[in-house]
């Protein structure tokens, strides 16, 4: 299935009413998971130098480096630790994130704890953690759930001391303007992180992606880069379109005013509808590529709401750096001001924008 970019450490570390075990257990699990991860990184040179380092390891480590040079150099983000190390986790993500939606609405839920603030989802090193708290909502809430993977998650900044978040086994190997993405992504949330707003702090990272990551391709990428990237994005595109149509019309048909059986037939149908549609796109358009099976195989409420999230005000970012002369500085700037702003104003005042 698709995988969003990533987390921030605060879902990772929410606490954990409803897993079964002590809020202070989850907290020693999270941190300790977090700590494992930054023991298993080591500096990049130290990676080159290892005659044991495979090749092809070692070009993917080369080119991230001169991706991280670059999110200095053109895109002003932060100059510090972060992605100048290396951790290989043997495993396949490097958290497991939940999230949940009511069986009618698409408002996910989200997990609040003191002076961090509040989140859409929550993160687990451990998938079977993940699967039960997700077993527990369906149970207990009768929420509709989504466990999924993500390749890297955000320390907004804080460990930095300790080696900043380091790059991963687990999006390395990634084609060229996929990994610029994820590096931009994720260094995008040490610039601004607004308190209580998922949606705001992954749409403004997201905007940062997709506006870095057409810039590195553009002036550092090389030819059979750009186009492995735009059959990728072309594919990613279609995607969006088939699955925000579909939004669209779930958030009509859940808002409307009928009763909750006709909602829920209503609901089944426009599913069943967006996999048929996604079956004659795959055969007809991507040749056959499986890559979103899983993601349509599980497509949920709460699959729509989290989508929504990195997605929703991406758009209005991208006119608001434009308002900025396409100048990095400036954009970040604007962006910080928003983000002290109440959650309602700064919402309002970017869409205006």
């Amino acid at each position: 299935m698709t995988v969003r970019r990533g987390a921030t450490l605060l879902a990772v570390l929410a606490a954990g009413a409803l897993t079964g075990c002590s809020t202070l257990g989850y907290y020693a699990q999270s941190v300790g998971g977090h700590l494992a991860l930054m023991r298993a990184a080591r500096p990049v040179p130290q990676w080159l130098d290892d005659p044991a380092t495979p090749a092809t390891l070692r070009e993917r480590l080369r080119l991230s480096q001169r991706m991280r040079d670059f999110a200095v150099r053109e895109l002003k983000l932060p100059d510090n630790p972060s992605y100048r190390r290396y951790a290989d986790l043997q495993r396949n993500a490097a958290v497991w994130n939940v999230v949940a939606a009511p069986e009618l609405s698409l408002q996910l839920k989200t997990w609040c704890f003191p002076v961090m603030g509040c989140v859409g989802y929550r993160g687990y090193f451990d998938r079977t953690q993940a699967d039960a708290l997700a077993g527990e909502l369906v149970r207990q809430q009768s929420l509709e759930v989504l466990v999924y993977g993500v390749p890297a998650y955000s320390t907004l900044g804080w460990t930095n001391w300790l080696g900043g978040d380091p790059l991963l086994n687990t999006f390395i190997g990634w084609i060229d303007g996929e990994l610029a993405r994820l590096i931009f992504h994720e260094l995008a949330h040490q610039v601004v992180y607004a308190s209580d707003d998922t949606m705001f702090n992954e749409s403004f990272a997201t905007a940062v992606e997709r506006l870095g990551g057409a810039r590195w391709l553009e002036r550092e990428g090389s030819a059979e880069a750009r186009e492995a990237y735009r059959r990728h994005d072309q594919r990613r595109r279609e995607f969006k379109a088939l699955t925000l149509a579909a939004r669209t019309d779930l958030d009509a048909i859940y808002r409307s005013e009928v009763d909750d059986a006709t909602k829920r037939t209503r609901k089944t149908e426009r599913l069943a509808a967006l996999r048929a549609e996604y079956a004659r796109v795959k055969a007809e358009r991507w040749g056959g590529y499986a890559g979103y099976d899983g993601w349509f195989e599980r497509a949920n409420n709460a699959a729509f709401a989290i989508q929504a999230a990195y997605d929703e005000l991406v758009p209005q970012f991208e006119r608001l750096f434009e308002s900025q002369g396409g100048d990095f500085e400036r954009f970040y700037a604007e962006v910080r001001r928003l983000a002290a702003l109440p959650k309602a104003e700064r919402h309002a005042t970017l869409r205006a924008s």
